[in-house]
C-alpha cells in the first residue's frame, strides 16, 4: 500500500478534510497535497508518522498500558474537581442543553440520521417542525432528548443501572417509531458491515442480565468496565433497532454513576469507533476502544468546563 492509499484510509477513518489532515501532521497543505498527488514523498520521520497513524486508525495498534493509565488518571483528576457531575449538569441549564444537543445529534447521526446539528437544536429546543426532513428522524431526536432527561434524573436519584433501565430507555427511544419499543427482539439480526454473529434471539433474555450484572462489579477502572459492557451489549444486539443508541446511553449511565461525564462520540469518528468496538469484540484487546473512550469522556469534561468550542 502506497502513501496515497494510506492517507486515503486515514482521511476516511478520521473524517477530516485534507486541510485538517495536513494540520494533523503539522505540514502545509501544499506539502500534504504533494504527497497526495505523488509529486513528492514524505521524509522518513514523517513517513513513520503516517505509517503509525495508519496502524492506529485501522485497529492494528495496541495502546501501551502506561499511556492508557495516564489518560485514566487525568480523567480521575477531572472527576475530582466536581463533587457531583450529574448535579453540575442538572443545575446548569446551558450545560445540560449542550450535553443533550451533542449526544442526540452525534448518536443519531452515527445511526444514519440526516439532521444537521442546527436542525437538531431547532427540533429539541424550539420545537420546530422541519418540512424538508423526515418525520421519523425528528421524532427520534425528540425521543433521544426525552431518554437523556430520564437518564440524568435516574442517575441523580442514585437509582440502579440495570436491565429495567435498558428496557425503559429503549421504550422511550422507539416510542412512536417501532411497535416493539421496550421489548427484546424475537428474530435474528445482523450487524451491517462486519462479520460478527449476534446472539440467538431466544438467548437475549438470559444474556442481558449477565451483562448487566457486570455493572455492579467493584472497580477503580470504570473506563475498562464500561468499554467491556458496551462491546458485549452491542454484540448481543438485543433489540430489533436502536441497539447503538441504547448501548451508548447505558455506557454513559455507567460513567455518570462513577462521577464521569458522558462520552461524546462524534459522528465524524464513526468509523474509528466501529473499528475499535469490533476489535474489542473479536480480538480480546479493548485497549484502543478504551483509549478512544478516554478522549470522548475528556470532550465531555470540556462541555462541563464550558471550554468546548466544537
Amino acid at each position: 500500500m502506497n502513501t496515497r492509499q494510506k492517507l486515503e484510509v486515514i482521511q476516511r477513518m478520521l473524517g477530516l478534510t485534507q486541510t485538517k489532515l495536513a494540520e494533523r501532521f503539522g505540514v502545509s497543505f501544499a506539502a500534504f497535497n504533494s504527497w497526495w498527488t505523488g509529486k513528492s514523498n514524505p521524509r522518513p520521520k514523517m513517513q513513520a508518522s503516517i505509517d503509525e497513524l495508519f496502524l492506529e486508525v485501522t485497529g492494528q495498534k495496541t495502546i501501551p498500558s502506561d499511556q492508557l493509565t495516564a489518560k485514566k488518571q487525568a480523567l480521575q483528576q477531572k472527576s475530582g474537581e466536581y463533587k457531583s457531575v450529574i448535579n453540575e449538569i442538572l443545575n446548569n441549564p446551558d450545560i445540560r442543553d449542550q450535553f443533550i444537543l451533542k449526544l442526540t445529534y452525534h448518536s443519531n447521526s452515527i445511526e444514519g440520521s440526516t439532521l444537521t446539528e442546527p436542525d437538531t437544536a431547532a427540533i429539541l429546543f424550539d420545537n420546530a417542525a422541519l418540512p424538508n426532513k423526515s418525520l421519523t428522524e425528528q421524532l427520534e431526536a425528540k425521543n433521544h432528548q426525552t431518554a437523556l432527561n430520564y437518564l440524568f434524573d435516574h442517575i441523580a436519584k442514585k437509582e440502579k443501572v440495570d436491565e429495567a433501565l435498558v428496557l425503559k430507555l429503549h421504550s422511550i427511544l422507539m416510542n412512536g417509531v417501532r411497535p416493539d419499543a421496550g421489548v427484546y427482539r424475537n428474530h435474528g439480526v445482523r450487524i451491517t458491515g462486519v462479520n460478527l454473529p449476534t446472539a440467538n434471539y431466544m438467548s437475549v433474555p438470559k444474556l442481558i442480565p449477565e451483562v448487566m450484572a457486570r455493572i455492579t462489579e467493584k472497580t477503580k477502572d470504570i473506563v475498562a468496565l464500561s468499554a467491556g459492557v458496551h462491546s458485549k451489549f452491542e454484540q448481543i444486539h438485543p433489540f430489533g433497532d436502536g441497539n447503538g443508541r441504547v448501548g451508548r446511553l447505558l455506557m454513559n449511565a455507567m460513567l455518570l454513576s462513577a462521577n464521569f461525564t458522558p462520552a461524546i462520540i462524534r459522528q465524524e469518528q464513526k468509523q474509528l469507533y466501529y473499528t475499535y468496538l469490533y476489535k474489542a469484540q473479536t480480538k480480546e484487546d479493548q485497549s484502543q476502544l478504551e483509549d478512544f473512550l478516554c478522549e470522548a469522556i475528556m470532550d465531555g469534561f470540556k462541555i462541563l468546563d464550558r471550554t468546548d468550542i466544537r
